[in-house]
């Protein structure tokens, strides 16, 4: 029986083991985690709640149930995530669900024990747009350490398997309900400071999460792409790549230039091209993340 065993485990086929990350990368990962959520905290205590802005998502729900009961904020920010926490511990697995527990946790925590400060503004536009850009640091923060803040988010993932509808037109759909429904509790002036708020925090979040430094992609086709090419390496700094294609219309053999660049290189990569092909194709795109190969600057000569 036990050469059996052996035999059907030597059938199987071995399953890859994720690797365990370092002491030092959970450290980081951990303060940029939490040190998001007590942004979060500051961006909620300190200038949207007193002034009856409130965000998307979760928060704004925890917002306006805590305006109705007289309840701290805390309570309904731990309360009204733990569904959605089980739903992220079911389908997104464990290590984002207890990420994601730490960071609502000292969210928690930190609205309580912010609540008694007074806000720094009474001023609703200087309120929606300074804890627009504290919040949305916070969230990115967060994110970007493999957590999450917003309960809608696992819900909009888990919509959008079954039906027609984006994440992101889910997400946008809840937002906008929760964000009507500041007009009815808090006056339609504030929903309207809301919704700057949440615009403003939205864009935080991308900015913290992708970086200042966007870099970009470039394809270039060119007959006098050696000419093109050499002329980025020594004008530009950056390495390029060749690339064998061909045309969809003649058929004949083309060569494509890759390279990655940042967005302040990007009007002179237009120049260079122009200068050496002005009949050049080229296409630009944004990416968020370079890692490996050989993307570090060279030096202009």
């Amino acid at each position: 029986m036990s050469a059996n065993v052996a035999q059907k485990n030597q059938l199987e086929p071995t399953l890859p083991q994720h690797s365990r990350i370092t002491r030092l990368k959970l450290i980081r990962r951990t303060f940029f985690m939490l040190l998001g959520a007590a942004l979060v905290s500051v961006g909620l205590e300190i200038f949207l709640v007193p002034n009856n802005i409130i965000d998307g998502g979760v928060v704004g729900i925890s917002i306006i149930l805590s305006h109705l009961t007289g309840l701290p904020l805390g309570i309904f920010l731990l309360l009204v995530n733990l569904p959605f926490l089980f739903l992220g511990y079911k389908q997104i697995g464990k290590t984002f669900a207890i990420s994601t527990l730490i960071s609502v946790l000292f969210m928690s925590i930190g609205t309580s024990l912010l609540h008694p400060v007074p806000p720094l503004t009474i001023d609703p536009l200087l309120a929606a747009v300074f804890g627009g850009i504290i919040v949305g640091m916070g969230v990115g923060m967060v994110i970007r350490s493999g957590g999450s803040l917003d309960g809608t988010e696992i819900v909009a993932i888990l919509l959008n398997k079954k039906s027609p509808f984006s994440v992101g037109e889910v997400v946008m759909f809840f937002n906008l309900f929760i964000l009507g429904s500041a007009g009815f509790v808090f006056g339609w002036d504030h929903a309207m400071y809301s919704l700057i708020a949440y615009y403003i925090a939205y864009k935080m979040i991308d900015i913290t999460i992708e970086g200042f430094d966007e870099s970009k992609s470039v394809w270039i086709i060119s007959d006098n792409y050696k000419a093109i090419g050499d002329a980025l390496l020594s004008r530009l700094g950056r390495g390029v790549t060749y690339l064998n294609g061909e045309g969809g219309f003649s058929g004949g053999e083309k060569k494509v230039i890759f390279c990655i660049i940042t967005r302040l290189e990007e009007a002179k990569l237009k120049s260079i091209v122009e200068d050496h092909d002005p009949s050049a194709f080229l296409a630009i795109g944004n990416i968020h993340d370079v890692k490996g190969g050989r993307f570090k600057k060279k030096d202009i000569h």
